[in-house]
């Protein structure tokens, strides 16, 4: 190995930024969509988003070597494989996750070195009591936000569906449930089981529209609420997907305590997360769980825990943890009441 290939990949990782907004503009342009049936020429693209022709052009390149798009006959363009994902309404896309780190994530980690000194979060150093507080102040954060996350939970529902058994689950309770993208695939694919999304009320109308749209509306409803008040009396299991690693261990408890109170002695509860590893190492998914760790430090607060911490949590709540089922980057953590 050459001298300077430690140096290289330090600078091309410094550099990883760069390779962000790439991919954002390109969503935000459109890219992926217009090139989504057929390879088109520079000056079809120019015209189609407005953009200046030699700057757009410089943009492809960069796009190019990302694998986002590829060269075709006739000096045109095509979308290569990866760009697949950024197209609207692929399956999986990541097209709105793309505009959330273009426009918010990489905003608010430029101040990331001052949440490492202080241990504050970015609202909370602005006066605020957490990121979710300070997101509703601005309507369009919130949608883009909202996009974001039901693109991740379409995105990681198919490997939970494959981990986990919901076949003995009769009613099902999405806890945080957002638009109902985890609760609707669930019901759809287990004919017999009833579900509820439970969230805050400016949720219900995507949640109703989304589960009407996937034709479980007579199966499936929304709860509006709080689950730092209460939660709704379950009659049987309880999930939540991305929603406990937001939260520091006191606020995560006073959701699980909660949970408690709704649950039957035989219910069980289900937590889809991330497990972050003992002993990081320079591993790509040990990188992306240590990554997530630091925007939840940087955003609302909370943290990717290890399977230790989830336990001790789990048991400062009233549970037992009693399996855990790998789904991907996240896995289906089963707990029983104690």
């Amino acid at each position: 190995m050459s001298s300077s290939a430690p140096a290289l990949k330090l600078l091309d990782l410094i550099q990883s930024h760069r390779v962000t907004a790439v991919i954002y503009v390109a969503a935000r342009l459109g890219i992926a969509d217009l090139l989504s049936d057929k390879p088109k020429s520079l000056d079809e693209l120019a015209k189609e988003t407005g953009a200046d022709r030699a700057a757009l052009a410089r943009l492809l390149a960069a796009l190019v070597t990302t694998g986002i798009c590829t060269r075709a006959e006739g000096e045109r363009y095509a979308l290569g494989e990866t760009g697949t994902a950024l197209i609207g309404d692929a399956h999986p896309s990541f097209k709105a996750w793309a505009i959330l780190e273009g426009e918010l994530l990489s905003k608010t980690w430029s101040g990331m070195l001052e949440t490492i000194m202080t241990g504050k979060t970015a609202a909370q150093l602005q006066g605020f009591d957490n990121s979710f507080d300070l997101m509703a102040r601005a309507p369009e954060t919130v949608r883009v936000f909202n996009a974001a996350m039901a693109e991740l939970t379409a995105f990681v529902t198919a490997d939970v569906l494959a981990a986990y058994d919901f076949s003995r689950i009769s009613h099902l309770l999405d806890v945080g449930g957002g638009s109902g993208e985890l609760i609707g695939a669930v019901i759809k694919r287990y004919g017999h089981i009833r579900g509820t999304v439970f969230d805050l009320p400016r949720c219900e109308e995507a949640a109703t529209a989304h589960l009407a749209k996937l034709g479980v509306s007579d199966r499936a409803g929304f709860i509006a609420g709080d689950f730092f008040r209460s939660v709704p009396a379950s009659i049987d299991s309880i999930i939540l997907k991305s929603i406990i690693h937001d939260w520091n261990d006191e606020l995560s408890c006073t959701i699980l305590q909660n949970c408690r109170r709704a649950m039957p002695e035989a219910g069980t509860l289900l937590l889809v997360e991330r497990l972050m590893p003992a002993m990081p190492g320079p591993d790509n998914e040990h990188k992306s769980h240590a990554l997530s760790d630091l925007n939840m430090l940087r955003g609302p607060g909370g943290m990717e825990r290890t399977e230790a911490q989830y336990r001790d949590l789990l048991g400062s709540a009233g549970f037992r943890m009693s399996s855990i089922a790998p789904a991907g980057r996240f896995n289906v953590i089963e707990a029983r009441p104690v």
